[in-house]
């Protein structure tokens, strides 16, 4: 018997043709573990599922994969649907992935938990990053819509509690696809021009879906890069999002935020009277220590007798210059005695003195001569006595100085 020759092409387009004609295999769901994950530059993911028992090749291409919500990472558990056929060329059979979500939770608890983890990891949580809050604030700015019930809360509360500040409104979106642009774009806006002393962003409250905006990296990088302080108010009390963590302060709910960012007048009033209370009581108190302090003054001498006290402090200064006089000739004669006493010392040392008893200086030169070997015979000397000088020349040596 003689067989039909075919091409591998031919096979494999026959075993494509004939799993593509199977409906169980056109809409699958299949539980596996992830394993070899790789994204290439192209936006395709290629990855392998697999069991204890076998393998199967997976890929999803980059439509399908630009819809994740979560990173998938090898050894992650996750439930792939799609359909599974044959790649003509290798003639090797994979499953065509166009959804994946985590096994046993939701790819949002999933996302959520890795950005968080990622975020943490970066510092963006620190509690030594975060700003404090202006007590007064002058501009407060709100992102958020504008249709939503949270804004109006909002400006009724800030309104009543501190209705000095300038409330400004950047509305955006705050679910879909493009809300998370447009809020980061609007915390962007409202530091690039200094628009505000604080920022409220957040929204009323919803599904994790409905809140996901505010788990966005875009907003969350955002927020901190902020140099104004942001004050985050997504949802109802048990909603946490990751703007919550990044933010400087984490409001309940929007009208909280709003009671966060306001002093309260009426408190402010109350502490202002206290204030002005305490202030007086000092005032008076004060007034009471002048007063005694003024009756003191008004019960001494000065100011009953100022006549006589005057009179007294006169007849005190004259004895004061008296003495004073006194003082300053005694001063003045003892000088002087120490005086004469000084110079009479300098004078029984002069040089003169010792002169007038028959003494003579002689100089050869300027030079003093001391010894017959400070001249020699020929040098003209001169001899300075108690009433004048004499020249006088060296003659030669006497035999008794020889």
């Amino acid at each position: 018997m003689e067989h039909k020759i075919f091409a591998v092409s031919q096979i494999n387009q026959y075993i494509k043709q004939q799993l593509d004609g199977d409906l169980l295999l056109q809409d699958l769901c299949i539980s596996g573990e992830l394993s070899n994950y790789k994204i290439y530059p192209s936006g395709h993911h290629y990855f392998t599922l697999k069991d204890a028992e076998g393998a199967l090749r997976a890929v999803m291409f980059r439509g399908s994969a630009g819809r994740l919500r979560f990173r998938p990472e090898n050894g992650m558990k996750v439930l792939a649907t799609g359909r599974i056929t044959v790649y003509p060329r290798d003639g090797a059979y994979q499953l065509y992935c166009n959804s994946l979500v985590p096994d046993g939770v939701g790819d949002l608890y999933v996302a959520f938990e890795q950005l968080k983890a990622k975020l943490q990891a970066e510092g963006l949580f620190d509690p030594a990053h975060k700003k404090p809050l202006p007590p007064y604030p002058h501009r407060i700015a709100i992102i958020t819509s504008s249709a939503g019930a949270a804004i109006h809360d909002m400006l009724r509360i800030l309104n009543r509690r501190y209705p000095l500040s300038k409330v400004m409104l950047l509305p955006v979106r705050v679910q879909g696809a493009e809300a998370p642009a447009e809020i980061a774009g609007a915390i962007r806006y409202a530091n690039r021009w200094h628009l505000a002393d604080v920022i409220i962003t957040g929204r009323g409250g919803g599904s994790m879906e409905d809140l996901w905006a505010f788990n966005d990296e875009r907003v969350a990088r955002m927020i901190y890069a902020s140099e104004i302080p942001v004050v985050s108010a997504v949802g109802h009390e048990p909603d946490v999002t990751i703007s919550d963590f990044v933010a400087d302060r984490r409001a309940a709910t929007p009208s909280n935020a709003a009671e966060i960012v306001a002093p309260d007048q009426q408190e402010l009033r109350q502490r202002l009277d206290a204030m002005q209370l305490r202030m007086l009581q000092s005032l008076q108190k004060q007034l009471q220590v002048d007063r005694r302090q003024v009756q003191l003054l008004s019960q001494a001498r000065v100011l009953q007798d100022p006549m006589n006290y005057v009179l007294e402090r006169r007849t005190r200064l004259a004895q004061l210059q008296k003495q004073l006089a006194s003082a300053m000739r005694q001063r003045l004669a003892a000088d002087r005695e120490r005086f004469a006493k000084r110079a009479a010392a300098l004078d029984a040392m002069s040089p003169l003195k010792v002169l007038g008893r028959g003494y003579a200086l002689v100089k050869n030169g300027q030079k003093l001569v001391k010894s017959t070997n400070d001249a020699k015979p020929g040098d003209r000397l001169t001899l300075q006595l108690s009433d004048g000088t004499l020249p006088a020349i060296v003659a030669r040596p006497t035999e008794e100085a020889q």
